[in-house]
């Protein structure tokens, strides 16, 4: 047993550093409270499907999975095309076109808002934080050096109304892939306060066991 526990914790202090300096980032993310309404996921997968997808795979999400956000089936059949409906989500784009454009194939999106701190207010800051520099140049000013351009133009919406409603198609885009991250996140949540409640009282029925046997030697 103590072998045991020694592995676990030299496992737990190994992958700690290696975790964090993975998800790491300089950047203030943005504090805002986010729709996680399947109405704003459904949303986010629509905007996703016409923006990120061009250039990005999600290839652990198949587009059955999209029923689990209140598509329909119709719907789904309209969203994946010609693709099979157990197949993933893959980029419009081909690896070797995107290599040839841009000089690398745009990482899988799957697990980004798992793999960046912050998660969903990560990618929400990421998408506005383009703007137009003095040379008229479309950059990044909180993450400098980034090789994806400007998906969707945000640096050049600077009507204010017109600001506002691109902000709220980012939200769902973020919120989308948080939960393309983890599909089950939700159902665990739900099923952990049964457990939880569970538990304490199956505590209390051990306490009044205790006290029971316990009377007995007094």
């Amino acid at each position: 047993m103590r072998y045991i526990l020694t592995s676990l914790l030299f496992s737990g202090l190994l992958c700690f550093p290696l975790a964090n300096a993975w998800a790491s980032s300089d950047a203030p993310l943005a504090d805002i409270d986010f729709d996680r309404s399947s109405e704003s996921i459904k949303r986010g997968a629509y905007a996703a499907k016409n923006t990120c997808m061009i250039c990005h795979n999600l290839k652990y999400i198949k587009y059955l999975n999209l029923l689990e956000i209140d598509f329909t089936q119709s719907e789904v059949d309209t969203f994946r095309g010609k693709a099979a409906f157990d197949s993933p989500i893959k980029s419009s784009t081909s690896p070797e076109v995107a290599q040839k454009l841009f000089g690398m194939v745009p990482p899988d999106l799957s697990l980004m808002a798992k793999a960046r701190r912050g998660g969903a207010r990560y990618i929400y800051t990421l998408l506005t934080s383009y703007q137009v520099n003095n040379e008229g140049v479309v950059e990044n000013h909180l993450f400098p050096g980034i090789k994806m351009p400007d998906p969707l133009t945000y640096a050049y919406r600077t009507d204010e109304a017109r600001q506002k409603e691109l902000k709220q198609t980012i939200q769902d885009v973020a919120v989308f892939l948080e939960w393309a991250a983890d599909p089950r996140a939700g159902e665990r949540r739900h099923l952990g306060m049964y457990v939880i409640g569970y538990l304490i009282v199956l505590t209390f029925l051990f306490y009044l066991l205790k006290r029971k046997i316990w009377s007995r030697l007094d």
